[in-house]
């Protein structure tokens, strides 16, 4: 079973998103922001992360820099919502800085499932 790391802030879209990866075969660990993210990825071994951008605590870019610095390897998928500015340059920053894929919120259970497939093949 794969093993992946949600983190959202939104704790309605953390759950109905948990719940689909869960019913799709997936195993979940869900995290509300960035804090923890390098703790978890430490010590648990995924197979994908998926991280919003835009979080309170930490957010997803700082977050996803410090995951690429002890697993350069692991997929990351970053999704954002916007925010002060477009979810698209969020987006195109969290590439930048190592995020293999992007979605650009709203988006469904099974798009999101199709990217993360498509990403673990």
């Amino acid at each position: 079973m794969k093993k992946i790391l949600f983190i959202d802030d939104d704790p309605f879209l953390r759950e109905a998103f948990s719940e689909i990866l869960q019913r799709n075969g997936f195993e979940v660990v869900t995290l509300q922001d960035g804090k923890n993210a390098k703790e978890k990825v430490h010590s648990l071994d995924f197979d994908l992360v998926i991280t919003d951008i835009v979080m309170p605590e930490k957010e997803g870019i700082e977050t996803i820099t410090e995951i690429r610095s002890i697993n350069a390897s692991i997929p990351i998928l970053a999704i954002s919502g916007g925010g002060r500015i477009s979810p698209r340059s969020h987006l195109h920053l969290a590439e930048h800085m190592g995020a293999n894929a992007t979605l650009e919120k709203p988006f469904d259970g099974s798009t999101l499932i199709a990217k993360i497939k498509s990403m673990l093949d």
